[in-house]
């Protein structure tokens, strides 16, 4: 057992919906043990109670809840900022000459050892992932965050047409590979399997069926792909599925809208759209430097959050172009000035912890310092920079150094990430 003097932050509820949801203890304590979170709140209300255990004195840090990335692409880590065309052509250009190299096994553990690694300087203790096409690339991911303890859940690319020659796979091949890595891997240590069309381009009819099918077969595996992020993309899309009503048709018609499902991207989506998502409980991952990075659009996060859409944020490495949850929080808030519509500093938290957690169907696990939880957190050195530090002396109240934070943050402010009680970064 060990406990943590600092404040503490974390979100309790929707910020948007629930007026008590953000917790705050200026002088905080976190007890924790055997991977979990035993108490946090007030020192001196917990102190006492804790008489026995060792306690680390971090004042004048904060304690948060470890972050949560619900969309990043782990074969794209060398090309993060390649110049240069919007979706389309930037797959063409980069991504998958890029991806064709995760065949070499040698070449998937050094980057699956530096992606890991990357996470964590950064904060982020949960992602949802892509690999490559091969299966080789998950398994090295695999095991890189199982070494460490790490919450993860990643799926090998499905792609059996419009792909450059080796990057494609076929509906038998793929469905061996998937089952070969769920039961490998799914349910081990605290690592979760997804199944990822690249999206609906790169897919057979027959393939997105197996994708279903699969789904049904294991109904504790999520699904990730990619809805409505370009204009050149939708129109695609509806020409290779005419039959389709529109884009989330596509997936519908596959049984992959669902608990556990989550789309990257949808800036194109409508009202109607969103209504679909919520009502299948499935969630979105907004994905703020990407959408800029590659010119797609911008999110409407308030009509998702109105129609009850799950909403979680996501770096997307590499059209997305850091690494840093914080960073990625600063874009999300431009992406929504551009819109009219101010991001809320508590909100945006609650995305990268507690609505993350919400949109993977974690939140009995992870997502705050609830007791019971699992002890994923992070130590923020406030005066991580000269600037942040005089920003924050100035800052008015704890909404403004929040907000100051996300926007001047980035991994410099990260001290110390534990996963599950364990300390696995420092700075």
């Amino acid at each position: 057992m060990q406990a943590y003097r600092a404040s503490i932050l974390h979100l309790v509820g929707d910020p948007t919906k629930d007026e008590k949801a953000v917790a705050f203890h200026d002088d905080g304590l976190l007890v924790v043990n055997e991977g979990r979170v035993v108490a946090c709140g007030d020192y001196a209300a917990l102190a006492a109670d804790h008489v026995e255990v060792p306690v680390e004195d971090l004042s004048g840090h904060w304690i948060t809840p470890g972050f949560i990335d619900t969309h990043i692409h782990f074969p794209q880590v060398d090309i993060v900022a390649a110049h240069g065309a919007q979706l389309l052509d930037w797959l063409e250009q980069h991504t998958f000459p890029a991806e064709a190299a995760f065949a070499d096994p040698e070449h998937a553990r050094e980057t699956a050892t530096f992606f890991v690694d990357e996470l964590l300087r950064n904060g982020t203790t949960t992602a949802l992932v892509f690999g490559s096409v091969h299966k080789g690339s998950v398994e090295a991911l695999f095991a890189e965050a199982f070494s460490r303890d790490m919450r993860l859940i990643a799926g090998k690319a499905l792609m059996d047409r419009n792909a450059p020659p080796g990057l494609t796979d076929t509906v038998e091949g793929a469905r061996a590979d998937m089952e070969g890595l769920i039961a490998d891997w799914h349910g081990k240590g605290r690592l979760g399997y997804a199944v990822t069309p690249r999206f609906a381009i790169s897919c057979t009819d027959a393939q997105l069926e197996m994708a279903g099918q699969v789904l049904a077969q294991h109904p504790g595996v999520w699904m990730q792909t990619h809805l409505s992020e370009n204009p050149r993309e939708i129109v695609e899309t509806a020409e290779l599925f005419p039959g389709a009503s529109d884009y989330l048709d596509v997936y519908e018609r596959f049984g992959l809208v669902r608990k556990r499902s989550v789309f990257a991207h949808c800036v194109h989506l409508q009202g109607e759209a969103f209504q679909r998502l919520a009502a299948k409980d499935a969630a979105v991952s907004f994905c703020p430097t990407s959408n800029l990075f590659l010119g797609s659009g911008l999110f409407p996060l308030p009509t998702a959050c109105q129609h009850g859409v799950k909403v979680g944020i996501g770096t997307d490495v590499g059209a997305g172009t850091t690494f840093s949850i914080l960073h990625t929080l600063g874009e999300a808030y431009k992406v929504g000035q551009l819109r009219g519509q101010a991001l809320d500093p508590f909100h945006a938290l609650y995305l990268a912890t507690l609505g993350g957690a919400r949109a993977l169907d974690l939140d009995d696990r992870i997502g705050n310092l609830a007791p019971g939880k699992e002890a994923d957190f992070l130590v923020l050195d406030l005066a991580a920079t000269p600037l942040l530090a005089r920003r924050l002396a100035a800052a008015k109240g704890l909404e403004d150094r929040l907000f100051a934070l996300t926007v001047l943050g980035d991994d410099r402010v990260v001290a110390r990430t534990y996963l599950a009680g364990v300390e696995r970064y420092r700075k």
